[in-house]
């Protein structure tokens, strides 16, 4: 049983924060109250938790030295023994398997998403994270593959729901600035041995990061800004000319997430601080709720 629950500990749970992004398409595209689709959403984030388990249990092999290195990854399972590598091995060729059967079950494009998501990550894990920029922007990819593929997956056979540019767009620079303060966490804490832990942040700076934060800070509200009064299509919204009314709130979020990262030195487990931040956790459920109005009501 300790076995098993260290296992189940191993494929971050609490990471699995991450693909609720699949539930987004799902919202934007007025079928949340669609009990079919919502069933295929949720099947598809199921689906995604077993795929994104696969990239983590890959990564934490490959990357077993320097996890022990590492101030709070050295107590993960595989780290620090409590598992052996064979089961890990076992148990992600098992997730692999139902994973990309079950996505290509649900729908074909979603299943060569799932495919496109999977071979990535592993790159990602096996030679990308070592090419400076390049990683971020992978990791950022993999939550806009997410954002698209929770749309795929709640089509009907032959059905193409609109994918508005601004919304990807969005995604993709939300999530760059998350890894962007990451990053800068991982260095600042790490010290001297970040590079033992992590080989990239030797190609990093902190003020080469402060400012590709900046850059990003200012992306993410700019294309949030254009979505809301641009890329929203009247008939996708029931009061469209409301959505200029959620801008303060991914403001707030914003700059509440600048002050963690940089008066508090929080950011290296952007999962952990959307639910242990109650101002931010408030912030985020007051914009769900008014999305929510504007969309439905």
């Amino acid at each position: 049983m300790d076995r098993i629950l260290a296992l189940i500990q191993e494929l971050r749970p609490k990471q699995w924060t991450k693909n609720l992004l699949l539930l987004a398409g799902l919202i934007f595209s007025r079928h949340a109250l669609e009990a079919d689709r919502v069933l295929r959403a949720t099947t598809a984030f199921v689906l995604f938790c077993c795929l994104s388990g696969v990239v983590y249990l890959i990564n934490d092999l490959l990357d077993l030295d320097a996890d022990r290195q590492h101030p709070l990854k050295r107590k993960r399972p595989l780290a620090s023994g409590r598992i052996p590598v064979s089961s890990a091995i076992v148990t992600a060729v098992v997730l692999a398997v139902l994973g990309l059967a079950g996505a290509f079950a649900l729908n074909v494009r979603f299943g060569t998403l799932g495919l496109i998501y999977l071979a990535t990550m592993l790159a990602y894990s096996t030679r990308l994270k070592h090419v400076v920029i390049l990683d971020i922007l992978i990791v950022a990819l993999g939550f806009v593959m997410r954002a698209v593929g929770g749309i795929w997956a709640i089509e009907y056979p032959g059905e193409r729901i609109v994918i508005t540019p601004w919304f990807v767009t969005c995604v993709l620079f939300l999530a760059l600035f998350i890894a962007i303060c990451k990053r800068r966490h991982e260095l600042l804490l790490l010290t001297d041995s970040a590079m033992n832990h992590r080989p990239v942040l030797e190609d990093y700076s902190q003020q080469l990061l402060d400012q590709m934060v900046s850059v990003a800070t200012a992306a993410t509200v700019l294309s949030y800004a254009l979505y809301v009064t641009l890329g929203v299509r009247p008939e996708a919204a029931r009061h469209h000319e409301y959505m200029v009314f959620t801008v303060p709130f991914v403001i707030y979020g914003i700059f509440r997430y600048l002050y963690l990262v940089y008066k508090r030195e929080e950011g290296g487990a952007p999962e952990a601080l959307l639910l242990q931040d109650p101002p931010l956790l408030v912030n985020v459920v007051l914009w769900l709720v008014v999305m929510f109005f504007i969309f439905y009501i």
